[in-house]
């Protein structure tokens, strides 16, 4: 197997070295990029263990059995297109939003392989479990399934409906809520701090340690931060009465979740 990974960023250099380190034939890996300075430096990097890779220039016409896109939500539109007719086997992408790519996909490669993954996680917390949608799966991207899971993700199937209306949660509205709670916060102690309040440090601590740029195609891409500004608005105009039942819906929602789990399993 020969892949282009187009994107050379942080999930382009994870997807290259996963899938190269878990195949039992490691595949040569190309490194595409707007910025190729980044595409050297992943196929230098990749190149340091027992894996062939390199760089090749944007406008490459050489053919490779698998196209991965690994770039920002907004480009996948206008990548995709650009870089389909370079695949003889599969498309596979891990922008983060399903719909879109795997319509993008289809439409420019309609006899290939299909699948989109999104790792649900920084490069830098892997292993993880990584959400699959496999519109025309076949015997290549079996096998790059495999060797995800064989570095030790847990790979889940299902649906692009379903998958993009969750990260209008897990993502959208977590993000915001999160960011909200930084730009209102004073800081405070360490004495001071209580086990609520220092985990939600940690996780601005975890929210912020990243890209703003990539925070920002996901807060333009899903809905959710509204309901987020919208929720809080409701508890600071409750009055007691007004603000049990909230706490009471809120926790009910624990509740709901825990039960679409179960179902789940």
């Amino acid at each position: 197997m020969n892949l282009l990974v187009v994107g050379a960023g942080e999930m382009g250099r994870w997807f290259a070295r996963t899938v190269a380190a878990g195949t039992p034939d490691p595949p040569a890996v190309a490194f595409t990029d707007t910025d190729p300075s980044a595409a050297r430096e992943a196929a230098t990097r990749l190149s340091e263990g027992e894996t062939d890779a390199h760089a090749v220039p944007t406008d490459t016409d050489e053919t490779f059995d698998v196209v991965c896109f690994a770039v920002p939500i907004p480009a996948v539109a206008s990548v995709v297109p650009a870089y389909a007719d370079r695949a003889d086997r599969a498309l596979v992408d891990v922008s983060g939003v399903m719909a879109p790519a795997l319509d993008a996909m289809e439409t420019a490669g309609p006899d290939l392989e299909r699948v989109s993954f999104h790792p649900l996680f920084a490069a830098a917390n892997a292993p993880g479990t990584v959400a699959v949608v496999a519109d025309e799966p076949g015997p290549v991207t079996d096998e790059i399934r495999a060797a995800l899971a064989d570095a030790g993700n847990d790979p889940f199937e299902t649906t692009a409906r379903e998958h993009d209306r969750a990260m209008e949660t897990v993502q959208a509205r977590a993000h915001a809520a999160v960011l909200a709670f930084g730009l209102a916060a004073d800081p405070v102690a360490e004495e001071f701090q209580t086990p609520v309040s220092d985990a939600l440090f940690d996780t601005l601590a975890t929210v912020t340690g990243n890209d703003p740029s990539v925070y920002a195609d996901i807060q333009a891409t899903f809905d959710g931060a509204e309901s987020v500004a919208e929720a809080a608005r409701r508890i600071a105009d409750a009055d007691r009465d007004a603000f049990e039942s909230l706490y009471r819906d809120a926790d009910a929602v624990l509740a709901s979740t825990a039960d679409g789990e179960a179902e789940q399993r």
